[in-house]
């Protein structure tokens, strides 16, 4: 009775600071925001007028909102494949081919995580110089660059900003992909190899079902992610620009604070929120499979 008695003092008093904080800095500041979009706000005045979902109307009717929308989409989407297809497939590369070097090409994809957003920004900013970048330079060895390329103009700077995203988010997710690949029994492959399947089947049928569940949840956790870091390398890179070409939908709903529409703003958030969300829901629903065991 007294070791139960201590077990749950000692539960108490370990889980009972997290949550208090947790609510503090979690639950209050999204309850403040889901409250604050029904009111008509300005940013540096304490004046509040409730509007109900007037906010809420006026973002369907705000092209430049819905616009930032696509663009976060569009970001979040073709990222997201992007990342998960070249980091599956360099670990099976890595794992399962005998290379020379493995733990350098470890190193080297990696690497590109532990610079900060700032940093990969001014690298591939100084790349994408129309002038004297080094992407234009290859290229002019190869045709005439009288007209040079602008990768930051209005219509390639969703491209741009995807492949920055994309160099920096590789080398981790390869990494924890190649520690599952390891874990996976040599013998499954020499019996798959005993049946017939080649090195592509095998990487079908053996590998990714068994690493299926560290995909899953490497994947809802990079698409939530991916909203920020969105929003950081648009913030670092363009400030949205030019004319809006590349603003994604945080940093319109800081730019409306700003501006002094806090409520407004708010509303934006909420937005945000909900599609994030419903996002993971989707994809956890989506990619859910029956759980494999080696």
């Amino acid at each position: 009775m007294r070791k139960d008695k201590r077990l749950i003092g000692f539960l108490t008093a370990g889980i009972a600071p997290a949550t208090i904080l947790f609510f503090i800095f979690m639950i209050v500041p999204t309850f403040n925001v889901f409250r604050m979009s029904l009111y008509e706000k300005g940013a540096y005045s304490p004046e509040e007028k409730f509007v109900g979902f007037a906010n809420f109307q006026a973002l369907l009717a705000d092209s430049n909102f819905i616009r930032s929308m696509q663009n976060m989409i569009l970001l979040v989407f073709v990222t997201t494949i992007t990342t998960f297809g070249f980091s599956i497939v360099f670990a099976a590369i890595l794992t399962r081919e005998k290379l020379k070097g493995q733990n350098f090409f470890r190193i080297v994809f990696y690497i590109p995580n532990i610079l900060s957003v700032v940093v990969i920004s001014g690298i591939f900013s100084a790349i994408y110089k129309p002038e004297n970048g080094m992407l234009n330079s290859i290229i002019g060895i190869f045709r005439d660059m009288s007209e040079p390329i602008l990768w930051k103009g209005q219509e390639l700077v969703i491209v741009s900003i995807v492949i920055a995203m994309v160099w920096q988010a590789i080398g981790y997710y390869m990494v924890m992909y190649m520690a599952s690949m390891s874990a996976v029994p040599e013998s499954l492959y020499e019996s798959a190899g005993l049946d017939g399947a080649d090195r592509l089947t095998q990487f079908f049928q053996v590998t990714l079902p068994l690493i299926w569940t560290n995909i899953r949840t490497t994947l809802t956790f990079f698409i939530i992610s991916n909203i920020n870091l969105a929003f950081l390398f648009v913030k670092a890179m363009t400030s949205g620009g030019p004319n809006g070409a590349s603003e994604v939908a945080l940093n319109y709903m800081y730019g409306q604070k700003d501006a002094g529409l806090f409520g407004y703003s708010m509303a934006i958030g909420v937005v945000i929120f909900l599609f994030s969300f419903a996002l993971s829901a989707l994809v956890n629903k989506v990619t859910e499979r029956e759980t494999l065991e080696f």
